[in-house]
């Protein structure tokens, strides 16, 4: 049987699978409205993060100017960001 390949459609948020390992393979019995053929993509629950280490550096980097900026005062209330994205 050949299955066509579809564009690929996002399904995160309305529904989650649950799978466990048995004999070194994944086993799915969940439900689903998907159209057959459709692959998934399962991802382990809390994996920690998928940060490489140059990107881990750039968040690091961002918090500590963040922790800067707030010792700095230089805050902006999201009101006013709010307000300002709404009236564009």
């Amino acid at each position: 049987m050949w299955v066509e390949e579809q564009p690929p459609r996002c399904y995160c948020d309305c529904m989650r699978l649950k799978a466990r390992v048995k004999g070194g393979r994944l086993v799915v019995d969940e439900p689903t409205d998907l159209p057959e053929g459709t692959v998934v993509e399962l991802l382990p629950l809390d994996p920690g993060d998928w940060l490489d280490e140059e990107d881990r550096a750039a968040l690091h980097q961002a918090l500590k100017d963040s922790d800067e900026d707030v010792k700095g005062g230089r805050l902006v209330d999201v009101d006013v960001i709010l307000r300002e994205l709404r009236s564009r």
